[in-house]
C-alpha cells in the first residue's frame, strides 16, 4: 500500500509518501509547498493544490491521509485552515483517490505512543520507523509522513478487524 499523507497549511503544506512492503515501511519521498505572503490567499491555495495534484499523480498513492483540523482560539487561523485542507481533499478527490482524516491526537498517539507529542518527538519517531539517515525537513514533511504511517497502522489494524470476524 503506497500512502500520501498530507499536513496542511497556508503557509506551508508538507506532504510525504509512505510505502508499505511486506509489513515494512519505507519511505518514498517528502516535500513541502512553502507560499509566499505576497500572494493573495487565493493564489496561495491555487499553488498548494496544483503542486499536490502534481505530486498524486507522480508518485500515485492509493490513499491520501489528511490531518484533521485542531482547536485554536485564532478563528482567521481556523479559517484559514480549513480552506487550505478543503483543496486538499478537493485535490486527492479529484484524482480519484481514496481519502482518510485523521486528528492531530490521534496520528500523534499512532506515531509515538503520546497523544500530546511535540513536533521534534513526532520527527525523530518518523526518523526512527522509517529509518532514515536524516530528519526529514521540514516539521511539516515530517508531520505528513507522521500522518501516513498513522494510516498504515490504523488499516493494518482495521484488516486484523476483518479477519478476526470472519
Amino acid at each position: 500500500m503506497r500512502v500520501m499523507g498530507i499536513d496542511p497549511g497556508s503557509n506551508c503544506t508538507g506532504f510525504g509518501i509512505v510505502e508499505e512492503i511486506k509489513n515494512d515501511l519505507h519511505a518514498v519521498h517528502w516535500s513541502s509547498v512553502r507560499t509566499s505572503p505576497k500572494h493573495s490567499f487565493p493564489q496561495r491555495l491555487k499553488l498548494i493544490y496544483d503542486e499536490l495534484i502534481l505530486a498524486m499523480k507522480k508518485f500515485q498513492p492509493d490513499v491520501v491521509a489528511v490531518e484533521d483540523l485542531f482547536y485554536a482560539t485564532n478563528v482567521k487561523t481556523v479559517i484559514k485552515l480549513g480552506q487550505t485542507r478543503g483543496v486538499t481533499l478537493l485535490a486527492a478527490i479529484n484524482c480519484g483517490i481514496e481519502l482518510a482524516e485523521y486528528s492531530p491526537l490521534e496520528i500523534k498517539q499512532s506515531v509515538v505512543g503520546y497523544g500530546r507529542a511535540d513536533k521534534n518527538q513526532v520527527c525523530d519517531m518518523v526518523t526512527t520507523l522509517l529509518r532514515l539517515k536524516e530528519k526529514p525537513e521540514p516539521f511539516d514533511a515530517s508531520d505528513a509522513l507522521a500522518v501516513a504511517i498513522c494510516h498504515i497502522h490504523h488499516a493494518g489494524l482495521q484488516q486484523k478487524i476483518k479477519q478476526a470476524q470472519r
